[in-house]
């Protein structure tokens, strides 16, 4: 079984990128993507991943108040 990875955002083309390089890693899963921390801490809690790579700065919701959701 891999690490199952969300990834949290509001820049799509960054989150794509890093999307793209993580999954060219053998054992990583990146299971999700967010553009906001609202649905960042939605995906979470219904996904139960092992890694959340969030931005600290998005819309809706900061990256630093969802990770405490």
């Amino acid at each position: 079984m891999g690490i199952k990875i969300i990834l949290a955002d509001d820049h799509k083309i960054f989150c794509e990128g890093l999307r793209f390089m993580l999954e060219d890693q053998p054992g990583i899963e990146v299971i999700a993507t967010a553009p906001d921390g609202i649905t960042a801490a939605k995906l979470t809690r219904e996904l139960s991943p092992d890694v959340v790579i969030i931005d600290i700065g998005m819309p809706n919701l900061n990256g630093i108040e969802a990770t405490r959701r």
